[in-house]
């Protein structure tokens, strides 16, 4: 019996919030790809506006009708994680000249940890050039419409967290980050 080769990637970001941007990439990467594990980076000690299981349920939820997108969350290397998932490649998107240099410095480091491990680069959809976690934080936090960046779902905890931090008397910034 000859067994087939699944080619899977692994799509790293810490997804706070997922967006639809985020979400294009991840559907673009399976023409390319039997499977895509959206990865959801846990960065220690690093306090996030949704924890790890929220934004795992939220990109988990944006995914729910695609059987060949699995959600995880991981707080090692991501060419440590791709390796014991049994990726060939890790996904990345660029959206504007400045996600470039960060880009490609991640790119060529993970190169050098693990050459066997392919960097493959989405060039964003036109459509979703301006979007980024940072500024949907921003927006949301201030009350604003982020429904044409993000799914229903995601919209609707933006609303709840920011409604729970303003109940706790909370003065959070959430400012805009070119590498978020």
């Amino acid at each position: 019996m000859r067994q087939e080769h699944i080619y899977r990637a692994v799509y790293p970001g810490s997804f706070n919030p997922i967006h639809y941007g985020h979400i294009d990439i991840a559907l673009r990467a399976l023409r390319l790809f039997d499977e895509v594990v959206v990865a959801v980076y846990v960065h220690p000690g690093k306090v996030d506006l949704f924890d790890a299981d929220e934004r795992v349920a939220l990109v988990r939820e944006s995914f729910q009708d695609e059987p060949r997108i699995r959600v995880a969350s991981y707080n090692k290397l991501t060419v440590d994680y791709a390796r014991e998932v049994g990726a060939q490649a890790i996904v990345r998107g660029l959206r504007v000249f400045s996600d470039f240099e960060l880009e490609f410095r991640m790119a060529l480091a993970n190169r050098r940890l693990a050459p066997e491990i392919e960097i493959v680069t989405f060039i964003s959809a036109e459509e979703y050039l301006h979007i980024s976690s940072s500024t949907i934080r921003e927006i949301a936090s201030l009350g604003g419409d982020v429904s044409s960046m993000t799914p229903p779902h995601v919209m609707a905890a933006l609303q709840r967290r920011f409604a729970e931090l303003k109940a706790q008397g909370s003065n959070s910034s959430f400012m805009v980050s070119l590498n978020d």
